[in-house]
C-alpha cells in the first residue's frame, strides 16, 4: 500500500494494492495492521456505505464533542472529496484539500 501525506496533518491518501484478472479484481479495504502502521487509530467502530446519483453534493459532516475519523473510498464512479479543518484554533483553520477518488485508481483518503 502507498501511503502519502497531504497538506493538511492527519489526513492521508491511501493506494491499496489491486490484484486484478480476467475474473475482477481484489484489494483489502481495511486491514488493521497496514492502517495502524500508517497512522491510522486501531479503534475501528464503524462502517457505512453512501450511494449518491451524478451531481450531488453531500454535506459537510464531522463529530463534535465525540470525534471520528473517516476513511472514504469509491466503490463505482467518482467523485471530488474535500477536508476541511474546522478546528478553532488550529493553525490549519480553514485550510481544506480536495482528492478525486474514482473505482478504477481505489484511492482512499
Amino acid at each position: 500500500m502507498n501511503v502519502m501525506d497531504t497538506s493538511l496533518p492527519g489526513v492521508k491518501v491511501f493506494e491499496p494494492k489491486v490484484f486484478g484478472d480476467n475474473r475482477g479484481f481484489f484489494f483489502e479495504l481495511w486491514n488493521l495492521a497496514r492502517y495502524g502502521e500508517a497512522g491510522l487509530a486501531d479503534d475501528f467502530v464503524q462502517d457505512n456505505v453512501s450511494r449518491s446519483g451524478h451531481g450531488t453534493l453531500r454535506g459537510l459532516h464531522y463529530q463534535y464533542p465525540t470525534l471520528q475519523g473517516k476513511l472514504v473510498t469509491v466503490l463505482s464512479g467518482s467523485i471530488f472529496d474535500v477536508v476541511v479543518d474546522i478546528r478553532r484554533g488550529s493553525p490549519h483553520f480553514g485550510q481544506w484539500i480536495g482528492v478525486p477518488l474514482t473505482d478504477t485508481d481505489r484511492r482512499q483518503v
